[in-house]
């Protein structure tokens, strides 16, 4: 019987993939964890409870079947299993890889809350789908019927690019305008190597290609074309910009050289990866090497700023943070990764101003404790009086999360209504702006966020465009 093949949990224990040793897995960009093995797979996925309320599935952004992807892959049905991960996943490889399961799925597995180790979800759906590409299963994107309407949708990040598929598959016309050289957004140049290789992502991006979607490149809207124009050339129009503006640090000696942003950090070197030429990482200004580096901030750029300055050679890597590890937003399992690597976190310190002048060569560090909890309910830090000092840095990364741009502005549409904290209004079903025709999807309305929601949106959003389209063409054809 196929449930016989479930339940191992009671005498099969938690196994994550082979982990590359930290000493090696520190000089290069490769992804640090190994692919599991079938019958490994098949192993860990049969530790599922297949519990009547799936808490990993409601945990989940996209509420993927994960009990029954699992009991397939117990059966050795991986091509089954994948079709029902792809189902609710536009890019389930992706998700395996960087969702932050510890604080999802796996964190609300019911057997991890019982005390016998999560199922490790996010493994189990990276091999299947790897499998899938390997095995020739992920299949073109063939509309059974082409229509003549098009949507633009600006920005190519995870959000655009799951309403993009999404769209195509049901005939659309598609366009993609992004500010970018390649398509991706944070997925090409945001999230560093060792976490995604970034052939798994231009894999989904030539599969897109080759179902018709079209790319405009290195295309900034209100510069290189109008909002208008856009809006004039297609149908309906999904804004799924993400959110780039950086949280910058206003204290005393912030303009110096040396201080550097995250994204700017990171992009660079990820350009470096593909094999671009950069002549902000070239002449030391976005490269680490060599240098006393010292990161500010506590969430998952920042884990991916430390982590690519171990590998770029930095003499040192510090990680400032004004909480303590339990109250940090990133994932745990980051910061383990990253302290296997070499990385020192400082915690319940907050940067007070730069020294050094013209050139940073070290932080004012303040201590901090851990006060009242604030209305979020995190307890509040507070400032140690007489416990200040300098942290020397020859680099500063500020990794202090990013803002929205003020679009209606940068855009010259004014009407495009927005929050008090920029992002767009938009109907929280509906992803539905204040324009007739015009979407919106991803960070750009709930603020910087992890991928999966983002893919969820774009999946939502296709689906009203989808509906506007057929409901309103004589709206969406004026």
């Amino acid at each position: 019987m196929a449930t016989q093949k479930m339940l191992k949990f009671v005498t099969l224990g938690k196994e994550m993939p082979e982990k590359r040793e930290a000493t090696a897995r520190s000089h290069d960009f490769n992804e640090i964890y190994r692919e599991f093995a079938e019958a490994k797979a098949a192993e860990q996925a049969s530790r599922c409870s297949q519990c009547g309320v799936p808490y990993c599935q409601a945990h989940c952004p996209l509420h993927n079947n994960i009990p029954d992807w699992l009991r397939l892959t117990a059966e050795g049905r991986l091509q089954e299993a994948y079709e029902i991960s792809q189902a609710t996943n536009t890019f389930p490889e992706i998700c395996g890889r960087i969702c932050p399961q510890d604080r999802l799925c796996e964190g609300n597995c019911v057997i991890e809350n019982s005390g016998h180790g999560t199922v490790t979800i996010g493994s189990v759906e990276k091999y299947i789908t790897d499998t899938a590409w390997e095995q020739g299963w992920v299949k073109p994107i063939l509309p059974h019927a082409e229509r003549g309407e098009s949507v633009g949708i600006i920005g190519a990040g995870p959000g655009g690019l799951a309403a993009a598929d999404m769209l195509r598959r049901k005939g659309v016309q598609v366009t993609v305008y992004d500010r970018y050289d390649r398509a991706g957004g944070l997925l090409t140049y945001g999230i560093p190597g060792f976490k995604l290789e970034k052939p798994v992502v231009m894999q989904r991006i030539e599969q897109l290609e080759k179902a018709g979607v079209t790319f405009v490149m290195n295309c900034k809207v209100g510069e290189d074309i109008s909002f208008d124009a856009i809006r004039g050339q297609h149908d309906a129009v999904l804004i799924a910009t993400g959110v780039y503006k950086v949280r910058a640090i206003e204290a005393p000696g912030s303009g110096a050289a040396g201080i550097v942003k995250a994204l700017d950090y990171l992009t660079a070197s990820n350009k470096k990866s593909f094999g671009d030429d950069v002549p902000e990482y070239d002449d030391g200004t976005l490269n680490a090497a060599g240098k006393r580096v010292v990161v500010i901030g506590g969430g998952d750029t920042a884990m991916d700023c430390v982590r690519t300055a171990i590998r770029q050679g930095a003499t040192s890597v510090k990680c400032l943070y004004r909480r303590d590890k339990a109250n940090m937003p990133g994932s745990q399992r980051e910061v383990q990764n990253a302290e296997e690597e070499g990385v020192e976190f400082v915690w319940l310190s907050a940067p007070k101003g730069f020294a050094g002048g013209t050139r940073v060569d070290g932080v004012m560090v303040q201590k901090m404790r851990l006060g009242l909890p604030d209305a979020t309910g995190r307890q509040s830090p507070e400032v140690i009086e007489g416990a200040d000092y300098v942290e020397p840095a020859d680099l500063v990364v500020q990794a202090l999360g990013f803002e929205p741009e003020s679009l209606p502005t940068l855009w010259g549409v004014p009407e495009l209504a927005v929050t008090r904290w920029g992002t767009i209004k938009a109907d929280f079903r509906s992803h539905a702006t204040s324009l007739p025709g015009v979407y919106a999807a991803g960070d750009i309305v709930r603020g910087a966020s992890l991928v999966v929601w983002a893919i969820r949106d774009g999946r939502e959003a296709a689906e009203a465009i989808l509906d506007y389209l057929a409901h309103a063409p004589a709206v969406a054809a004026e």
